[in-house]
């Protein structure tokens, strides 16, 4: 067997690949080169012969080795995975906006502008005036339902930094 024999480049391949996913994890590249071992130890057996089949085998074997252990190497090996936060809501609790349209008394809807964009805005049935800032309580549907900002947290801010 010399260097340009296909079993030793396709063995050569799966070792590699097999070796790569040390720096890409993810558990696909190790069975991408298993798929190579796989054509490798079937050419050598003398059951795959030239090229077009070789790719075939090793596409199929690819695709069948995935199907059957992505589920067990993604388990073993692991990967990158992140989440992110994806509740706004919680995002939006207790931020300040300014009232730029009268909201109340009762149910009638005034407007906010908060993070740059103007919102509708509900309170609890009192009236807060125009140029009044206001702590956001939660979202109802697109309006924000708002309370007055009584600036109490900056009132415990201050008092815990002197």
């Amino acid at each position: 067997m010399t260097l340009s024999d296909p079993v030793v480049i396709w063995a050569a391949i799966g070792l590699f690949l097999i070796v790569a996913e040390i720096i890409l994890p993810g558990g696909i590249v190790i069975l991408l080169g298993a798929a190579c071992l796989v054509v490798s130890s079937l050419l050598w057996a003398g059951f795959v012969e030239g090229i077009a089949q070789s790719l075939t085998l090793w596409f199929i074997t690819s695709i069948v080795l995935m199907l059957l252990f992505r589920g067990l190497t993604q388990k073993m090996i692991g990967g990158d995975a992140h989440v992110n936060n994806t509740d706004e809501a919680i995002d939006v609790y207790g931020q300040v906006a300014i009232v730029i349209e009268t909201i109340g008394p009762g149910e009638h809807q005034g407007r906010i502008n908060f993070q740059g964009s103007d919102w509708p805005a509900v309170a609890d049935g009192t009236e807060i005036g125009v140029g009044e800032s206001v702590r956001i309580i939660c979202q109802q549907n697109i309006a924000y339902v708002v309370e007055p900002d009584t600036g109490e947290d900056a009132e415990l801010k201050t008092e815990t930094s002197e």
